[in-house]
């Protein structure tokens, strides 16, 4: 024995060290498990969109299905519906997107049924092409994707109702502030009415529509890689551990 080897490690001190490597183990084991299960679930999820998204457009959820209306049923449906615009000014929310920054044009539609869904018929760049756009269309047929409502605000910023200030598609509160009653709880992603200018000095008609994101972050499989990947480093520390126990119980003679 030399004087720089420490004594063994005593049982109760194995036994908790021991604990601590199998507790580790099996909880980054548990989070791979839950990444790869999430990664399946999001396929699934993408595919499914994905469907709604191409299938032709079918009704839209009535009044009687309105409280049962969720992301995981509804949201992306092409649908479509038949009514007229009301005519009142369009609420602009403020939006950022492919064709830059500017806004997002909403406007109330009521249906055949007399029930009132709100309809972002599109982007506008800037206010002078939301003024220019204001009117209420004569269009009695709108197509598009549903969406569920935005509420509270954008990042860092809040709905202003009461200054008619808007960074998110609130249905209710927007809503509220135009008084309507008997309003979906949702709202339509209006379909493009027109193809994009090829020519990009050439203007298109506003407002745009057909500028939804559909986008779902997958990287699950790579978080569940570094999870197993830290389970292999807590075996690999273990079996440190275990080999400097062995070569401390030899010196010892223990």
């Amino acid at each position: 024995m030399t004087a720089t080897t420490k004594p063994p490690r005593s049982r109760f001190a194995l036994a908790a060290v021991s604990l601590l490597f199998l507790a580790a183990f099996a909880g980054l084991i548990a989070l791979g498990v839950w990444q790869i299960q999430r990664r399946a679930w999001k396929l699934d999820l993408i595919q499914r969109v994905d469907a709604r998204v191409h299938a032709p457009p079918g009704a839209a959820p009535g009044p009687a299905d309105w409280p049962t209306v969720s992301a995981d049923r509804d949201e992306y449906k092409h649908v479509q519906l038949e009514g007229q615009y009301l005519p009142v000014a369009a609420t602009r929310v403020q939006a950022v997107t492919e064709l830059g920054p500017g806004f997002w044009l909403l406007q109330p539609f009521q249906t055949t049924g007399g029930d009132i869904v709100l309809i972002n018929r599109g982007f506008v760049p800037n206010e002078r092409k939301a003024a220019e756009a204001d009117a209420a269309p004569a269009d009695p047929h709108v197509t598009g994707l549903l969406r569920l409502s935005e509420p509270g605000g954008g990042f860092l910023r809040k709905n202003a109702p009461a200054q008619n200030r808007w960074y998110s598609r609130d249905v209710q509160a927007i809503a509220a502030r135009l008084g309507l009653k008997q309003v979906a709880p949702y709202f339509i992603d209006a379909d493009r009415a027109a193809p994009l200018p090829s020519d990009p000095k050439v203007e298109p008609t506003w407002p745009v529509g057909g500028l939804t994101v559909i986008k779902f972050p997958n990287s699950h499989l790579s978080y569940a890689l570094t999870w197993f990947a830290l389970a292999l480093m807590v075996v690999f520390a273990a079996w440190r551990v275990y080999l400097e126990e062995r070569r401390r119980r030899r010196s010892h003679g223990a």
